[in-house]
């Protein structure tokens, strides 16, 4: 047997979350992963540095390689030596031909493994809120090709027989073909009011149901230019989804969300969006790296010898925490030089990342903004303190600033920068340009100018026009401010500066 192994993946139904532990793996160690239209490309993203993509997709009237070629591709790229996997829609047994490329595969003594996938036979109809049985209706079911090929014809289905039978009927890929079917099945006994449903990209963010009966779903599915890839169920359990539908009702199904603040602390956004239904897209147009500038690291780390000398220390985000804490420990100054300042953080977030390091705040604004954080701190402040302010490089001197006035000594230093990034931009503007994008969320003014120039320098002229078909959503009203003297309109703007006051904004 060659060393090579080649990986037969099932991708699921298209919900990049429902792929199994075993099939990431697969594409995590692949040299080349082999992909059709059916798998989300989204998974492709979990693909090791290096690693080639082939896209070998079917479409209804089109096939970029015929299967005979995508098998001998997979020979051929074994026989090279690599690590080859091969991503399918569904499950690869389940009418996914994985019987024939593993066959030529076996005979060129090559490894491989099958890694099952969640059958789209079984995962549509639930996300529709259709589940296949149901003890008030059916204890069983059946799944059919809604094609066959050229050297066969539907005589090979026993029609009366699917008829006849009580449980649920599970079509796939017979859109094309659904006259024929449902002609079938009634001429077969199948009683013409029995209820049907068509689902349209079930479990992705395009899913579209229909409903009906035997006699007029077709009329249906021709009157709403409904077309493949879809999943038809014909039996009693199509009376839940009035009842039971769950997916397409969550608050925000349906519209695909760019994300784009910095990767390291995108998780949270994008986790909310996506357990309301929405399809989050990351974008980071930021990287915060330290300061780079040689007069701001010697200023920073200046202050950070002298920890000990400050009776204020104030941080102004998560990921100036983080930093501060990086370098003192590339320092070696130990943390109990600062025992004997008093801390703010101006957010929650922020308080919560020097909580976890045991460093209780001495106070937080009500609202995440420098003349706020001056309002409530003013009482406690006397002239002739010493504050160190730990900021990013962009940060504004309003806050430095109006402390200076008031008499206090002010040591600001950049801990850390923000970085113009550009990865992954191409699939942004393909989004953008098709009308694929619905809301463009902003966390902060960084991340306006940023996106606006990232689009600028992945050829867009007008970024400002691409991005019309867009809503605008702001964390903040410095963010909004930002955004609107860019050009954008303001479309939804979070009541205090949170990632869930963000989220809930966009359906409030």
């Amino acid at each position: 047997m060659s060393k090579a192994s080649v990986y037969l993946v099932g991708a699921g139904p298209g919900d990049p979350k429902l792929i199994t532990l075993r099939g990431l793996e697969a594409i995590q160690r692949a040299d080349v992963v082999v992909y059709d239209r059916l798998a989300n490309p989204r998974l492709l993203r979990h693909m090791k540095p290096g690693a080639e993509k082939i896209f070998v997709g079917k479409l209804p009237d089109k096939h970029m390689l015929k299967q005979e070629e995508i098998n001998q591709l997979l020979v051929d790229l074994a026989l090279q030596g690599k690590t080859v996997t091969r991503l399918k829609g569904g499950d690869p047994s389940v009418f996914g031909r994985v019987g024939e490329e593993a066959e030529l595969l076996a005979e060129h003594g090559i490894r491989y493994e099958i890694v099952p996938g969640i059958t789209s036979a079984i995962a549509v109809p639930a996300y529709a809120g259709i589940p296949v049985t149901h003890r008030d209706f059916t204890s069983s079911f059946s799944i059919v090709t809604g094609h066959e090929y050229k050297n066969k014809t539907y005589s090979n289905v026993n029609w009366p027989n699917l008829a006849q039978a009580s449980g649920t009927l599970i079509f796939l890929m017979g859109v094309a073909n659904l006259e024929t079917i449902c002609k079938s099945l009634v001429e077969g006994g199948k009683p013409a009011d029995t209820p049907a449903a068509l689902i349209r990209w079930g479990t992705w963010m395009e899913q579209e149901t229909l409903t009906g009966t035997l006699t007029d779903i077709v009329e249906k599915v021709r009157a709403a230019g409904f077309q493949s890839p879809a999943v038809t169920i014909v039996g009693q359990v199509v009376k839940l989804r009035e009842k039971l539908a769950w997916f397409e009702t969550k608050p925000l199904f349906g519209r695909r969300i760019l994300v784009t603040r910095a990767r390291s602390q995108a998780s949270e956004l994008v986790g909310q969006i996506e357990e309301l239904g929405g399809e989050a897209v990351e974008f980071p147009v930021i990287r915060t790296q330290p300061s780079s500038r040689p007069e701001a690291q010697q200023a920073r780390d200046a202050a950070l010898n002298r920890l000990g000398s400050f009776d204020w220390i104030v941080f102004t985000s998560v990921n100036g925490v983080d930093a501060f804490f990086e370098r003192l420990k590339e320092l070696r100054v130990d943390i109990r030089a600062m025992a004997g300042a008093r801390l703010v953080a101006v957010g929650p977030k922020t308080a919560a990342a020097l909580e976890a390091r045991g460093l209780l705040v001495e106070a937080i604004p009500p609202v995440f903004q420098g003349d706020a954080l001056l309002e409530s701190l003013a009482p406690q402040l006397k002239a002739g303190e010493r504050v160190l302010l730990a900021t990013a490089d962009i940060a504004r001197t309003y806050l430095p600033d109006k402390m200076r006035e008031m008499g206090l000594d002010v040591t600001k230093i950049d801990i850390y920068e923000n970085v113009l990034e550009t990865e992954g931009g191409d699939e942004i503007v393909d989004f953008l340009q098709k009308g694929q994008l619905h809301i463009v969320t902003f966390t902060s003014s960084s991340t306006v100018t940023n996106l606006l120039e990232a689009l600028k320098r992945l050829g867009v002229e007008s970024p400002l026009e691409l991005l019309q078909g867009c809503k605008i959503a702001c964390i903040g009203p410095m963010t909004a401010q930002t955004a609107e003297k860019a050009g954008l309109k303001v479309d939804y703007l979070a009541k205090e500066a949170t990632v869930e006051a963000l989220v809930q904004s966009l359906y409030a």
